[in-house]
């Protein structure tokens, strides 16, 4: 049977972890709200950036050899399984039988889904992105990793972007954005109803739409992180609670015990005087 000490010791850390848990979830809170309004502007990059796929009727061809995905995550922890989702996504890519015959490589955004990936597929990973999720996404920062991509060396046919795109403050999905290269849009028949697109400014637009997506998923991304956070926090924040309730309830009853034990006791001492 546990002391007095010992569950008052255990009372005592669980009411410090539901003041850092409720803290925690009142910064979430704050955060999202903010992540929410800068997500709205944030879609029409995104929306802009896709619109040629849609007019122009590209598709990717999965049939080619070199494939290119990039896991949008982050380095910060304690939102559920928003980065475990991701994760097992690429894993399912990256096992099928039709990937097994492609030179798939992963571009990792954030070191959670990094960490998870090296464990099984440290071969695919073509490098990663640190110091993610600590500050809210901006445009220069999606210009950089577009970059780092571009510059890397790595001539991909096809590439897509695994992030978490944001439904409501308890949900989010799992989705999966196509991008295509320079060759992709230039080999295209009906690229030629757009006028005067030479390669200069298809080229330019490649990197520029690159960017556009990365940025608008890495919005999305910190969006659902953030509801996914402040959900998280605030379930632990109630299973703390049950737990205060129950240690203060075997409290009670322990306390109860050992004094009526030890009034048997002085009563015992007395009647035998």
């Amino acid at each position: 049977m546990a002391t007095l000490k010992l569950i008052q010791t255990r009372l005592k850390s669980v009411k410090n972890i539901q003041k850092i848990t409720k803290s925690m979830k009142m910064i979430a809170a704050a955060r999202y709200a903010k992540a929410e309004k800068d997500l709205r502007p944030a879609r029409s990059y995104g929306a802009g950036a896709t619109a040629l796929y849609d007019r122009a009727e590209i598709e990717s061809d999965l049939s080619k050899p070199n494939h290119l995905i990039i896991a949008v995550s982050s380095d910060r922890g304690l939102c559920g399984g928003i980065h475990s989702t991701v994760t097992k996504a690429i894993k399912a890519s990256l096992n099928e039988e039709k990937a097994k015959e492609r030179n798939n490589k992963v571009v990792v955004i954030g070191d959670k889904v990094r960490g998870q990936l090296a464990r099984t597929h440290p071969k695919n990973i073509l490098f990663h992105i640190k110091e993610v999720g600590r500050k809210p996404p901006n445009f220069t920062e999606a210009s950089l990793i577009s970059s780092a991509i571009m510059n890397e060396g790595f001539e991909f046919d096809t590439a897509e972007i695994f992030y978490n795109k944001f439904k409501s403050v308890v949900s989010y999905q799992l989705t999966s954005q196509p991008v295509l290269p320079f060759d992709a849009l230039s080999g295209s028949d009906k690229i030629t109803v757009y006028d005067d697109v030479d390669a200069d400014i298809l080229r330019n637009y490649t990197e520029f739409q690159l960017a556009s997506i990365l940025y608008y998923c890495l919005m999305e991304s910190s969006c659902s992180e953030q509801s996914a956070r402040m959900t998280a926090m605030d379930a632990a924040s109630k299973n703390a609670g049950e737990m205060i309730d129950k240690l203060t309830l075997q409290f009670n009853r322990t306390r109860q015990a050992v004094i009526t034990r030890e009034l048997i006791e002085i009563i015992s001492g007395a009647a035998a005087l």
